[in-house]
Parts: C-alpha cells; structure tokens; sequence
C-alpha cells in the first residue's frame, strides 16, 4: 500500500532558448518510495530535479512538494530535503567543521549536537582522520562522502540524489546502499537519478524512464521488465529508448583506434 503523496508534478514543461527539455512531465511519489530516476543524457533528469530543489523558476505546470505548491514563494518545504549533486560544488577552502557550522545555522541544528553527529558520520564512513584539513584537500570519493553526510545532517524526509555513488569505493557503495534501503524503511523518500543500472534496478522500488522530456515507462522493475523483450534494465533501457546500435558503435570506435 503506497504511502502519503510528497511529491505532485503536473504538465512540467521547460525550455532553454528555443530548446525545449521537459514536454510535459506527469509524476506522483510517495513516501518511503526510492524512485530510479533515468534517462540519456540530455533527457531531462537534472532539469527536473533542480526544479524541484527550486534552483530553476522558469517552468511551466505545478509541483507540490508536502503538499505545498513551490511556486509560491515559501521555502520552507526546503528545510525537510537533502540534496547530493552531481558535481561537488562545495566551499572547499572551509574545513568540514567550518562548512558543517554553516549548515547547523541554516537547518536550526544545536552546535554541540552538529558537531558530535558529523565526526561520527565521519568516522563511520572513514573520514575522520581529515576532520580539520581543508575540503580541497580532499579526493573525489572522499568530498562525495563528506556531501553525502551533509545532505543527511538535518535528517530530511526527501532526499535527492544525483549520481552519488560518483567516485566512491566498493565498500563506501555497499554502506550507502543499505543507508538508503533503512531510511526507506523509516518512511523516508528517495529520489535517485544515475547511469549506474544494475544499482537502480536492485535499489529503486520503482524506476521512471524519462526520455526526450516525457515519461517513457514507470513501475517496478518486474512490471517493466514484463512490457519488454529484454531482460536486465540496461537492455530494457535501450529498448524503450530506441538505442540498438552500441555494438556497431563500439566496433566502429576500436577500428577508429587502430587505424591510427
């Protein structure tokens, strides 16, 4: 049985110049659903996610996030979502006691409280030993975990998620992936959008296909899996989307190479 509605969108259209990215998208979520958000690049998956994050203005249609049109100026629906992106745009001359700080005044979070959680979800995830060195000394994976732990500080009822396994190692991977399944089972709403397919399709209790701005397929994997001919999400994949030719593209690349 579903739970409560947190996420309503609506006819989303948006356009960039003359092109136009979202075609009219029509999407219910519910609470402790984990939505598999993909597409190709291009499709539209970025687009929707900064909308609902309220980083883009200029769309046509309605979403209501808790049941709250965001449209209408009141932010507060942000204070109950967290956020990892795709890129890591962070402050990262701060250290991470100075960034989480900043964060603690945005969400309302005691200093002490802030500060006692955030070295133990540092420690958990094999960080603390860089707890006063500046962010910019970071590696990849290493500023993926810290983001990660900073989407989770205020502990959000939604969290967005953009490829967030970028630069992670396998065990890092294996932690968050049951990190997302408990806050799932805690009623939590996941919204993951990523190219890692045989992670959406063992994580997602439900995957939206979105492909040249408009929902191609939406349901479980199973139920996906029973419109096509394929098997595996990948194959089913490009089957919805169209995209037969990666092998011919392949042989053609490697020949490319050799020719040289």
């Amino acid at each position: 049985m579903l739970g409560e509605k947190v996420i309503e969108i609506n006819d989303l259209e948006m356009s960039y110049g003359t092109k136009k990215v979202l075609k009219g998208v029509n999407l219910e979520i519910h609470k402790g659903e984990i939505i598999g958000y993909i597409g190709p690049n291009g499709a539209g998956k970025s687009t929707t996610v900064k909308i609902m994050l309220g980083l883009l203005n200029n769309y046509n249609g309605s979403i209501k996030i808790f049941g709250q049109d965001i449209s209408n100026g009141n932010i507060e629906y942000k204070r109950r979502i967290g956020y990892v992106p795709e890129a890591d745009d962070i402050y990262d001359n701060l250290t991470p006691i100075e960034y989480i700080s900043f964060l603690g005044e945005i969400y309302g979070i005691e200093y002490n409280k802030l500060y006692s959680m955030t070295k133990k979800l540092m420690e958990l995830f094999n960080i603390n030993t860089t707890y006063n060195s500046r962010i910019c000394s970071y590696s990849k994976g290493m500023k993926q975990k810290f983001l990660i732990i900073c989407a989770l500080l205020h502990n959000p009822d939604i969290l967005f998620l953009d490829e967030p396994l970028n630069g992670l190692d396998a065990n890092s991977v294996m932690i968050f992936k049951e990190i997302l399944s408990k806050l799932a089972r805690q009623g939590k709403t996941i919204f993951y959008s990523s190219h890692i397919m045989d992670v959406v399709e063992k994580l997602s209790s439900r995957i939206v296909l979105l492909n040249n701005g408009l929902i191609a397929a939406d349901g479980t994997f199973e139920e996906l899996k029973s419109k096509c001919s394929e098997g595996s999400l990948e194959q089913i994949f490009n089957e919805l989307t169209g995209f037969t030719k990666h092998k011919e593209i392949a042989e053609e690349f490697v020949s490319a190479i050799e020719n040289v």
